[in-house]
């Protein structure tokens, strides 16, 4: 089977949603029976110590013989969330705001306020 017969036929349909620094795909797919099923994907960019970065994914397999008992379920945990949980703002711009600025404090928190001024001082006084 040729590559691009083969792309089109397990690609189905496919839908990406940007929630801050992750991206969740929800990619429908066919399989060599022609069954179809979904792949819940969950990206998240990383950095490591030296700046570089990767992407870090988790997927999730979702057949049609467990659509309706997950559909239930994340229907049902929503459900809950919205009616217990405290009354929290969930507005997606804040949010992000909240998490971009608590990462900025976390990377600025190793360097101290040094200033050049006081370096030389230290050296005159050495002498």
């Amino acid at each position: 089977m040729q590559d691009n017969e083969r792309k089109r036929r397990d690609e189905i349909y496919s839908i990406a949603i940007k929630a801050g620094k992750r991206t969740y795909f929800f990619d429908v797919k066919e399989t060599r029976r022609g069954d179809y099923y979904l792949t819940l994907t969950e990206s998240k960019k990383v950095f490591d110590r030296e700046g570089n970065f990767r992407y870090e994914k988790h997927k999730i397999f979702l057949y049609k013989e467990d659509f309706d008992k997950f559909s239930e379920a994340l229907s049902n945990s929503i459900s809950y969330i919205k009616e217990n949980a405290p009354e929290v703002d969930f507005d997606e711009s804040a949010s992000f705001k909240r998490q971009e600025k608590t990462e900025q404090e976390k990377d600025t928190s190793d360097f101290s306020d040094v200033k050049f001024e006081d370096l030389d001082s230290d050296k005159e006084k050495e002498e």
